[in-house]
């Protein structure tokens, strides 16, 4: 179930992706062709990158694809790693709790705020805070269970990799 889910994430980003290089293209060939653009093209591609981003954070936390330091766990015994891990996910979770309540608290500002182009509300824009806090707090709470009830394996200690070479091949697109 899940992994459909992130299969229609990924259906998703790759169509942000799409229509941001459609919009732009069209727009500069319709500029330097026709000397002509279509506005809304430059807002919504800016939208669509923004919500590729944020939705693009939460694909990478479940895949482990973050980059970071690990040089430091790989000194540590399996103990030292699981309290780094258990750390660790509690400050992301407490980041995607202050990243959920910040987004409520402008929440009726960006919904009644509209774009400058499209007059599209704001919070169309900036409720995208919604779903990944959601999303990347969810993994969170849920390497903090796995942790918890013991049922966390060796090869999960180490989410980060200081470099893209070191990300194993299963987890690369």
């Amino acid at each position: 179930m899940i992994e459909r889910a992130f299969k229609l994430v990924d259906a998703l980003l790759a169509a942000l992706l799409l229509g941001m290089v459609v919009m732009v293209f069209g727009n500069v060939v319709l500029r330097y062709v026709f000397n002509s653009g279509i506005v809304v093209s430059e807002e919504l591609s800016r939208f669509f990158f923004v919500w590729l981003t944020f939705i693009g954070a939460v694909v990478a936390m479940r895949d482990g694809s973050h980059l970071g330091m690990e040089t430091v766990l790989l000194m540590l015994p399996r103990r030292g790693r699981i309290v780094c891990l258990a750390l660790s996910q509690a400050l992301i979770l407490a980041c995607c709790v202050m990243l959920f309540w910040g987004a409520w608290q402008q929440h009726e500002v960006n919904a009644t705020t509209g774009a400058p182009v499209t007059g599209l509300s704001m919070i169309w824009i900036f409720g995208i805070a919604y779903v990944t806090a959601v999303g990347i707090g969810a993994h969170a709470v849920h390497k903090l269970w796995r942790i918890a009830t013991g049922r966390i394996r060796d090869d999960e200690l180490i989410e980060v990799h200081e470099s893209e070479e070191t990300v194993p091949r299963e987890v690369r697109p």
